[in-house]
């Protein structure tokens, strides 16, 4: 009787509840009609203004020393300046001296002529002393020539090789730059090559500057530049386009920029879907439609594809639903 009452005492175990049902969450689905429209493939960007004309100053030979730079980047020049120069060794004094011997020789000859007519031996001496002074002093100023830059054309400087006084210069290494200012071209420098795709010579391209549109044309593309020695204009080259432009005003200058726009493809009335509606695996593209209320994959045939749309020729009609790929 106490062993029965005792066990009455314990606490009743209540039952464990389940616990409640997860609803799962709506999957949503975002969808798009195909639509149909025109589609126009492009290349924008801002593109700057530089010379068409450029005259590049370098030394033919190597070993002289650098001793003035009279320019700085940006400086207006003429035709027969002097831009840079290298130690001459005293060539400027070696100059002027056979000058001297030459005006000596001339007096002398003028006394023997007058002295002695033209037939002496004497005359055709001193003829002789002349000839060959006046060869010494050609071949001295084309050593002092040797050692200076002259511009040949008038221009803008629009480079100058980085070079310390004294540091001996190389041949055939540029060193100056001059711009004609009066002959511009727009260059459009892209990011990578493959944004120029599609690009071509004489395309027509809308140009924007000032608020004042003009009408240009390509003249330069990474497949028709021209071969240089020079590593960075190689590089530039691959990737940029040039532009000619018509009826420029006269207060453009070389580094103004202005916003270009390329047509590369352009179709017109044809179905269109956004770019995030087309599905890729491997060498497949194809959309998920909404048919009813389950998905269907359908087999798709792209033409023009832009940053936000795609063209379909196959496989999809105008109203289909395309799910959006999240």
């Amino acid at each position: 009787m106490l062993c029965l009452s005792g066990c009455s005492l314990l606490p009743v175990e209540e039952k464990q509840l389940k616990p409640p049902l997860a609803k799962p969450a709506e999957q949503k689905i975002e969808t798009v009609e195909v639509k149909q429209g025109d589609i126009v493939k492009q290349v924008t960007g801002v593109a700057a203004f530089v010379s068409d004309k450029m005259d590049y100053l370098f030394f033919k030979q190597s070993g002289g020393r650098l001793s003035r730079i009279n320019v700085q980047l940006g400086a207006k020049v003429k035709a027969g300046d002097v831009l840079v120069s290298t130690e001459t060794d005293e060539l400027e004094a070696d100059v002027r001296l056979q000058e001297i011997e030459i005006e000596k020789i001339k007096i002398e000859l003028e006394q023997a002529l007058a002295e002695k007519g033209q037939g002496d031996p004497a005359v055709k001496m001193k003829l002789l002393d002349l000839e060959s002074a006046q060869i010494q002093l050609n071949l001295l100023k084309k050593q002092l020539e040797q050692t200076r830059l002259i511009s040949s054309v008038d221009g803008i400087v629009t480079y100058i090789e980085p070079m310390e006084l004294g540091e001996q210069v190389s041949a055939y290494k540029k060193l100056v730059t001059i711009s004609d200012p009066t002959e511009r071209k727009l260059l459009y420098e892209a990011s990578d090559r493959g944004n120029l795709a599609g690009v071509q010579i004489n395309m027509k391209v809308s140009v924007k500057l000032n608020d004042k549109t003009y009408q240009g044309k390509v003249v330069q593309t990474p497949s028709t530049a021209p071969a240089s020695n020079n590593e960075a204009i190689d590089a530039r080259n691959a990737k940029s386009v040039v532009i000619d432009v018509q009826g420029l005003p006269s207060g453009v200058n070389i580094g103004d920029q202005a916003d270009i726009t390329i047509v590369t493809e352009k179709r017109d009335q044809v179905l269109i879907i956004p770019r995030s509606g087309l599905r890729t695996y491997l060498d497949r593209d194809y959309v998920q439609v909404l048919d009813g209320e389950s998905r269907k994959e359908i087999d798709v045939e792209k033409g023009i594809v832009t940053d936000t749309e795609v063209e379909i020729r196959k496989g999809l009609s105008a109203g289909q639903k395309v799910i959006l790929a999240n």
